[in-house]
């Protein structure tokens, strides 16, 4: 592994992830044809622009309803499906069905898969069932299932082709992100940090399920894949034993950094970016150090080829949300960059050749955890935010209640992905408009048991009573250029197309259209439930589609999905979407749109 000088400990890890190989040709090849959606992302570069454009500003005000489908699941819908030809893969949250429909035949289903799981992995699952989409490749679906089983499908028949298992729900882990294949391996994460777990990667060979390789996030080098004098910090080697170093004797065992975001992938630099959650657990005066001082919990909170964007986190503000890969000028220079909306607020663009930290800038104004960035690279905490002490849950000591901390835990921006288009050289982020107290207690170690220890409340920001927007950002410049208010948070994907326009969902239970120039709506439609899934879009015979999932769920719906009523419930998140149950409730439907 080799690291970069970046202020924000930028890890290159060409080690573990960075494999001796390319793209698997038949996805990248898939990916170049706007034709199908082949990956969860649109594309390895996380972008989720589409090249079509017979949808467009002018005409997206007309569009229909062309068909819907019901998955027969009543928990929250993330992620969207796949267009491969002309076959459509559908897949469900907890228990996990896939769909195949042939677009050909009145999207007559062609087969179902039904895994059997324990339902017990139902009580592990942090926020919700969720499950973020299958991925494809060389005549196979691979799903990642909540009980962590890696299963690869005959994309042609649903039926079973190999099994492998990832990991443990007895001991909290889980799994709900999407897969990605990269040349001849697939590769996944764990979900599990609110249980103790111990963060990893890990690749499975796509046509025989043997297990390839495995990365944690926290631990010994031989674990973590680590060359202590080739992985560099700040231009310095780590050393041996860089994670354990900044861990109270074998604390480390059970200190999160979990994977359960988006992987994205450069094929020049041969690349996967990738972010790790927070640190268990959430009490940070049981992580600090020896001295009682505050230490960074490495490699948690990190961008994986690895920039850590919140030492010692304080606040749950993990580090999974995507890596938007594209080109920028900044002070002159061409940069190839990768752009991050990190759940503390901030909206980093780096260098991601080197690390160089290129902005940091936040892109909610309501943020007050911190005062910024340090850019000064003479700076001892060059890279790194300066936090206000009266936002410090760990300055003001454990069973002490912080309040009215900004953004909350779940973010200004979680999971839900933003969009970038090269038509006008901005990116379309969802926003979590929303604050939080916070109280740490002190919490003990129970494997399969939460391992929380933080009592939380959310709330919208002073003077304010809606909790979300969608905003067009300058990656280059750090700045917002608009921002238009929704009535709650904004947990759905977006999608940018080369018509002009851009699309998300909403929570109450919206599917809207607006104009990349200054976010106009231009389309807006009631789905049957609310929306936390992916916008995408397909051509089928000449024809443009639009579509994506209502079921309203995840950690913001996690009152309605469970029947939470209680506002600290759903690690705080309950009593600030309280209001969701009079505009909306359960659902499962995917419905697609086209004009007439």
């Amino acid at each position: 592994m080799r690291r970069s000088a970046s202020a924000t400990t930028f890890l290159v890890a060409t080690t573990a992830l960075a494999m001796p190989a390319y793209a698997n040709q038949d996805v990248a090849t898939r990916t170049q044809d706007p034709a199908q959606w082949a990956i969860p992302t649109g594309d390895y570069a996380n972008q989720r622009f589409s090249k079509l454009d017979q949808i467009n500003a002018s005409n997206v005000g007309d569009l229909k309803v062309a068909w819907t489908f019901s998955t027969g699941v009543l928990r929250g819908h993330e992620g969207s499906p796949l267009v491969i030809g002309s076959t459509m893969y559908v897949h469900t949250p907890f228990p996990n069905n896939v769909f195949a429909l042939d677009l050909d035949d009145e999207n007559k289903i062609v087969w179902k898969y039904s895994p059997k799981q324990d339902p017990s992995v139902i009580s592990v699952m942090c926020c919700d069932t969720v499950n973020r989409g299958v991925a494809y490749a060389d005549g196979k679906i691979f799903l990642y299932q909540a009980d962590t089983t890696v299963v690869a499908l005959d994309a042609k028949t649903g039926k079973e082709v190999w099994k492998a298992n990832n990991g443990d729900p007895k001991k909290g882990e889980t799994g709900t992100m999407a897969p990605i294949v990269v040349k001849d391996k697939v590769i996944v994460g764990i979900s599990g940090a609110e249980f103790g777990i111990q963060g990893h990667v890990t690749a499975y060979d796509i046509a025989t399920g043997k297990r390839a390789w495995r990365g944690y996030n926290v631990g010994p080098d031989d674990q973590i894949l680590f060359d202590p004098e080739k992985t560099t910090s700040l231009g310095k080697p780590v050393g041996k034993d860089s994670s354990i170093k900044t861990w109270n004797g074998d604390q480390w065992k059970i200190g999160g950094g979990s994977v359960w975001g988006w992987f994205s992938y450069d094929p020049d630099l041969n690349l996967v970016y990738y972010g790790s959650a927070n640190p268990s657990t959430w009490n940070p005066a049981q992580r600090a150090g020896p001295d009682g001082k505050p230490i960074d919990q490495k490699w948690t909170m990190s961008l994986i080829a690895r920039d850590l964007v919140t030492p010692f986190d304080e606040w749950d503000y993990d580090g999974v949300n995507e890596n938007i890969l594209a080109e920028h000028e900044i002070n002159g220079k061409k940069h190839k960059t990768l752009v991050h909306f990190d759940r503390n607020g901030f909206g980093y663009t780096l260098d991601r050749t080197n690390g160089e930290l290129l902005v940091a800038k936040p892109y909610d104004p309501d943020l007050n955890w911190s005062s910024g960035v340090e850019m000064d690279k003479s700076k001892p905490n060059y890279g790194r935010p300066t936090v206000i002490a009266s936002k410090s849950t760990f300055q003001n000591g454990p069973d002490v209640n912080s309040k009215n901390i900004c953004p909350a835990a779940l973010g200004f921006k979680d999971m839900q992905p933003a969009a970038y288009s090269p038509q006008t050289d901005l990116y379309y982020v969802p926003i979590n408009n929303v604050c939080m107290d916070y109280e740490p207690f002190k919490v003990s170690y129970t494997p399969g048991q939460p391992y929380v220890g933080a009592t939380l409340s959310m709330f919208p920001p002073e003077g304010k009573s809606n909790t979300g927007h969608v905003i067009a950002w300058d990656a280059a410049k750090g700045e917002i250029v608009f921002s238009h208010d929704e009535r709650f948070s904004v947990w759905s994907g977006v999608l940018a197309t080369a018509g002009g326009i851009f699309c998300h969902g909403t929570l109450e239970g919206y599917f809207k259209c607006r104009d990349q120039k200054d976010g106009k709506e231009l389309f807006k439609h009631r789905v049957p439930s609310g929306v936390i899934g992916n916008v995408f879009t397909y051509e089928h015979k000449g024809k443009q589609f639009i579509g994506l999932y209502s079921g309203v769920g995840g950690w913001a719906g996690i009152g309605l999905a469970a029947g939470l009523d209680k506002p600290t419930d759903g690690l705080g998140a309950v009593g600030n979407y309280a209001g969701l149950k009079q505009f909306t409730d359960l659902g499962g439907t995917l419905t697609v749109y086209s004009l007439p």
